[in-house]
């Protein structure tokens, strides 16, 4: 069940009703009230500015419409944003032509300009919200999803925990130009991991076949593949999605440009959720021993330092257990 819409989304696109509606009926009722107002020349044919005033009336009624669903209604606020930007952009063009007097810039700034910032954050919240994933399967939930769901192999990450360390990378979606560069990282780290006696265990949030040809670019075909499209593993090693300061931010397009044309990974289109951070765990014996969240989209791992870590780990663990049996065989007899 997805949570209620903010009450400043709604708040915003009634306000921005409100303001339409009443300026609209304004310039209807007094087509030279707003030129007196500002002591500028009265139009010519006011019956044209009385149209204007009807379209912009309009525009309030769409916002009302726009409030009760914004994410399904999104397009109005859309056009709705366009026309703001295009209304200074045409009175800039008209006053350097000598068409309009200066004072008139107070009604573009009222009318357009001061909503350019909230219309933005309404289409971001719809944005980032469209991106959420459709809910799980009922039958599956945190606690037995790593037992339930399985890879290509047919195993659970429980199963495949018991016989060696399993490194769990998880992806962003399918056109994200950071996965690409984090599968290219790991064809080059590969037969080094696999050394370590190490596991390796893709999930991300494609079809099993678009997870079978996005490995397969990369050579990886025998890695383990886990599609959740849902984000229940995501959400089950408590990896969230980002804000926009860790998916939008400078610093994370910048590095997104540079891999995308330095590094030679390209940029997809948007195949999953957009908002999701990326992360890798570490699962031995179906216990979590290492975990390393993103703090950003555009984190990079070290995946051999990671393997080496967890070798280590697996290691002392399967030596605390044996020297374990050994003192319960030694008291049994």
């Amino acid at each position: 069940m997805k949570p209620p819409t903010p009450i400043w989304v709604r708040l915003t696109l009634l306000l921005a009703a409100v303001y339409n509606l009443a300026w609209g009926l304004w310039v209807i009722a007094a087509p030279n009230g707003l030129f007196k107002l500002l002591q500028i020349e009265t139009p010519n044919y006011p019956v044209i500015w009385q149209a204007i005033g009807m379209i912009i009336g309009v525009y309030g009624i769409g916002y009302v419409i726009a409030a009760t669903n914004p994410v399904r209604h999104w397009p109005i606020v859309f056009v709705g944003l366009i026309g703001k930007i295009l209304g200074p952009l045409g009175f800039m063009i008209s006053y350097w032509k000598g068409n309009l007097d200066w004072p008139f810039f107070w009604q573009i700034l009222t009318n357009d300009i001061i909503w350019w910032i909230p219309f933005v954050a309404v289409l971001y919240y719809v944005f980032r919200e469209s991106n959420v994933p459709k809910s799980a399967d009922p039958a599956l939930s945190k606690s037995n999803a790593v037992d339930q769901l399985q890879s290509q192999m047919g195993l659970s990450i429980n199963q495949i925990s018991h016989r060696r360390p399993v490194m769990m990378v998880f992806l962003r979606h399918a056109g994200c130009t950071f996965c690409r560069q984090t599968l290219s990282d790991l064809n080059q780290l590969r037969d080094s991991i696999l050394k370590l006696g190490v596991e390796v265990a893709i999930v991300h949030m494609g079809s099993p076949m678009e997870g079978t040809m996005m490995l397969s670019k990369y050579d990886l075909d025998f890695f383990h593949r886990f599609s959740d499209p849902s984000c229940l593993l995501y959400r089950t090693f408590g990896f969230q999605r980002g804000k926009f300061s860790q998916v939008l931010s400078p610093r994370v397009l910048l590095r997104g440009l540079r891999a995308a044309i330095f590094g030679g990974h390209g940029m997809g289109g948007l195949q999953g959720d957009g908002f999701q951070l990326p992360g890798v765990v570490v699962v031995f014996r179906e216990q979590e021993i290492l975990a390393f969240p993103a703090k950003d989209a555009a984190e990079r791992f070290n995946f051999l330092e990671i393997a080496q870590r967890a070798s280590a780990v697996a290691a002392n663990l399967a030596r605390e257990v044996g020297r374990a049996d050994q003192l319960q065989t030694s008291s049994a007899s």
